[in-house]
């Protein structure tokens, strides 16, 4: 369950295809049945399945699109966060791919080894140990996603609280949270966000 459970998050984090909303009951289902899943970060993942499954799939691509892929501040590559453009950015990628190739996790050429997605794909194929000491590493990175998510008042929040949570750290008090009125910053650069993996659950 353990396993599915950070498939169900890194299908929820990806671009919405039909074939991933198809699979929102089944991602619904693996919340309901997770014990990692704290009532509070349920119900919210839950309202968050259901935003995605209630629209219709352009608008619920293009909502995605107009959250994620506009400026940096929203952005779930992981690097950008911690080293913007730098040459440390690029060093980093490079020891992270090594650790997803010595684990027999092989990338496809359009994603990159910082993109949360992707990141919890190569979770889904660990043990709970390294699972949760790889997102304490990365739990700053979290939270100031999540702090950028609910100030947008965005669903998607939900996902990163849940995975603050399970990394053993408070989530985001969203109440100290204020709301912003612009909705993303300037553009950074031309994004192009594709699903790391053909099922959404992640299943070969």
């Amino acid at each position: 369950m353990t396993q599915l459970l950070f498939k169900a998050f890194s299908a929820l984090l990806s671009y919405p295809t039909a074939e991933m909303r198809q699979a929102l009951p089944e991602i619904a289902d693996v919340i309901r049945g997770s014990a990692l899943v704290a009532p509070r970060e349920r119900t919210a993942l839950l309202a968050l399945v259901e935003e995605i499954g209630s629209d219709d799939l352009l608008s619920a691509q293009e909502h995605y699109v107009d959250l994620f892929d506009r400026g940096r501040a929203l952005s779930l590559h992981l690097f950008e966060h911690l080293h913007g453009e730098s040459r440390d950015r690029g060093s980093a990628m490079v020891e992270l791919k090594q650790l997803y190739a010595a684990a027999g996790f092989e990338l496809t050429a359009r994603e990159l080894p910082d993109y949360l997605p992707v990141v919890l794909e190569y979770l889904s194929c660990r043990d709970m140990a390294e699972a949760g000491e790889m997102l304490a590493d990365c739990a700053d990175i979290l939270r100031t996603i999540a702090r950028a998510l609910i100030a947008r008042r965005s669903r998607y929040a939900a996902v990163l609280q849940a995975l603050i949570v399970i990394a053993g750290e408070k989530p985001v008090d969203a109440a100290a949270v204020p709301p912003v009125r612009e909705r993303h910053e300037a553009l950074d650069r031309d994004w192009l966000e594709q699903p790391a993996f053909a099922d959404p659950m992640g299943r070969r």
